[in-house]
Order: C-alpha cells, then sequence, then structure tokens
C-alpha cells in the first residue's frame, strides 16, 4: 500500500537533456493541477542539459551529478545521497539517460515512476528510447501508439503502469512526427496526472497491477 507523506510530496525531478516532460509537471503546477505536491529538487546528470534552465526559471533547486568519468554504483550513491538529504517522496524520471544500480530501485521502491513513449510491453526496454522507439513503431506497422507512465524498477521498461494513453498513427507520421504526437498527447497528460496519484495517496501496488482507488469527496 502506497500512503501519501504527511504535508505536500516533496518530489524531485531527474533529466539529461531538454526537459519537456519536467516543463509539462511545471506547468501543471502552475495551473494547480498538483496541490499536494512541491517540485523540490532537479538532478541533471549532464551540465549543460536546457531542463536545468528550465527548473531554475520555475524556483526550483538544481543539482549536477555528471554522469561521465564515474563508474555506476557511484553515480547510484551519489544519486541516492542527493535525494535522500533532500527527503525527497517520489523520484520522476522524465528524460534521464543513465541506468541506474539495482541500490537505487531498493532504495526508492514504488517511490519512483518513469515515462515511456509507447504503450509497454510493446517497444521499450534496452535500445529502445527517443524516436528509435517511433521508428519502431513505424516499421512494425501498429496502428496505435501512446505512452506509459510506470514505476521504476531495476528492470529497464519493467516496473507495475500505472497510466497509459493511446493515439491512433496516421498515414502521413514520420518518427518526428509522432514522437511530438506522443509527448504533447500522451506524455504530458498522464505523467502529471500520475504524480497527483501519488501526492494523494491514491495508488496501491498488488503484484504488478496498480490499483488506482476512488477520490475522496
Amino acid at each position: 500500500m502506497l500512503t501519501r507523506p504527511s504535508g505536500k510530496v516533496r518530489v524531485a525531478v531527474l533529466v539529461s537533456g531538454g526537459g519537456t516532460n519536467l516543463q509539462a509537471l511545471i506547468d501543471a503546477g502552475a495551473r494547480g493541477e498538483l496541490p499536494n505536491v512541491e517540485f523540490a529538487l532537479v538532478v541533471s546528470s549532464a551540465a549543460d542539459a536546457y531542463a536545468l534552465e528550465r527548473a531554475e526559471k520555475a524556483g526550483i533547486p538544481t543539482k549536477v551529478i555528471e554522469r561521465r568519468g564515474k563508474k555506476r554504483e557511484t553515480f547510484t550513491r551519489l544519486l541516492c545521497e542527493t535525494l535522500q538529504d533532500a527527503q525527497i517522496d517520489l523520484v520522476v524520471f522524465a528524460g534521464f539517460m543513465v541506468i541506474l544500480s539495482p541500490q537505487f530501485f531498493e532504495v526508492f521502491e514504488n517511490r519512483a515512476m518513469n515515462v515511456h513513449p509507447a504503450l509497454i510491453p510493446s517497444f521499450c526496454g534496452e535500445g529502445y528510447y527517443g524516436l528509435h522507439v517511433h521508428e519502431a513503431a513505424l516499421s512494425y506497422g501498429v496502428k496505435v501508439t501512446g505512452a506509459t507512465v510506470h514505476f521504476a524498477t531495476a528492470v529497464t521498461d519493467g516496473g507495475p503502469i500505472i497510466l497509459q494513453k493511446a493515439i491512433p498513427i496516421e498515414e502521413q507520421d514520420t518518427p518526428e512526427t509522432l514522437q511530438r504526437r506522443v509527448m504533447e498527447q500522451c506524455e504530458w497528460v498522464i505523467l502529471p496526472q500520475a504524480v497527483r496519484l501519488f501526492s494523494e495517496g491514491r495508488l496501491e501496488v498488488v503484484g504488478r497491477t496498480v490499483r488506482i482507488r476512488e477520490e475522496e469527496r
């Protein structure tokens, strides 16, 4: 059972690049859609990530932990220490291009979520990221695609699914146009929704299934 901590849920967003999903979360917060959430930290694996500028404009504290030159175990330990020091309740992977050691997922079991630009279990796992996902979907000839928010585990894209949203593939789609539509119509919609559900204590993990409790009235 997942229970909401007292007070606002302190969220850390992990990034490596442009931070479009981070911006979607920031915008949802600004619209009043995440009343129980405090964006407490943005951690980047690269010092030149544009996502850091987005965070700074929104007044969110930032931290850079360079992945380059560090062993996976060392990077994971530093990340865990940073998040624990900041008393983070929920970790959100938003375009975070780093594979972490299993230790991380033990520390943040059912307290870390990832957004993936496909309908898991299709086009997911090792090697499926960015445009590669949409190239694979178009190559396979599927009629619908979309995005998935799931709890992150040591198995890449293998954790319990929280939310999914689908859109039809259009005949004229390219990997680039499909990527944009999946972001705008799926990722930017369900990621804030999943964060809100967590912050309201409405998610329960039973085996591989995430149950969503009804909203209290």
